[in-house]
């Protein structure tokens, strides 16, 4: 694998250590291995995504407009599956 493509896939993955910290030392965060897993699948996704997005664009605009939409995309999927915003099934509501 090459490491510019392990970096920014595997780099948004080390946010999920903030969620680990406050399950050990916080009672108000209780994260499942569940929840762990969906998020790092989100995060490596939207990682894998952004890598191939700079890659393969080479219009500037475009390639930032297209950033921009793929984190608006990881936004509101995890507010639906953090809080039910827009009450799909996913969310549990």
């Amino acid at each position: 694998m090459n490491l510019k493509l392990t970096k920014r896939v595997l780099a948004p993955l080390f946010l999920l250590l903030i969620p680990l910290f406050g399950n050990i030392f916080s009672n108000q965060v209780n994260w499942s291995l569940f929840d762990f897993i969906v998020m790092g699948f989100l995060l490596g996704l939207t990682g894998l995504s952004i890598h191939f997005t700079m890659d393969k664009v080479r219009n500037k605009t475009l390639r930032i407009v297209s950033i921009i939409f793929v984190l608006i995309i990881f936004l509101m999927i995890w507010a639906e599956l953090a809080i039910g915003v827009f009450g799909s099934p996913i969310a549990g509501s």
